[in-house]
């Protein structure tokens, strides 16, 4: 068995954290906190060969590091009521919706919150 497979998707998500060391690894550690907070029985995976991803009835959402970005994909996003205006790409698509998160730009947490609440709501409620 690989060290990777080893170790739980909480226990891999935790070691790109601390891997990224900067300001990407301490962005995913917050988005990460608010999806908690927001919704404990959330469960975390480890897909694509690296992508943090959350799921609740179904996956809700990604949570992809570039070097100039961190990316949180809803994957229903299209299907929620964005009234902050923070889905930031993926704009055009008929699914997902994504927020970019860029080096000192500060998280609207309330509005963010907002968000993942609909999208738990939206997994539950059984809608497409």
């Amino acid at each position: 068995m690989s060290e990777v497979q080893a170790k739980s998707p909480s226990e891999l998500i935790d070691a790109r954290i601390e891997e990224l060391g900067d300001w990407r690894g301490e962005t995913l550690a917050r988005i990460r906190a608010l999806i908690k907070e927001v919704d404990p029985e959330v469960t975390e995976e480890w897909k694509w060969r690296g992508v943090p991803t959350w799921y609740h009835a179904g996956m809700l959402f990604t949570g992809e590091t570039y070097k100039k970005a961190v990316k949180m994909t809803f994957a229903k996003g299209a299907a929620l009521d964005d009234a902050k205006g923070l889905f930031t790409s993926s704009l055009d698509g008929n699914v997902r919706r994504a927020i970019d998160f860029h080096e000192g730009a500060a998280i609207d947490e309330a509005a963010l919150k907002e968000l993942i609440r609909a999208a738990v709501g939206h997994n539950l409620s059984g809608a497409g």
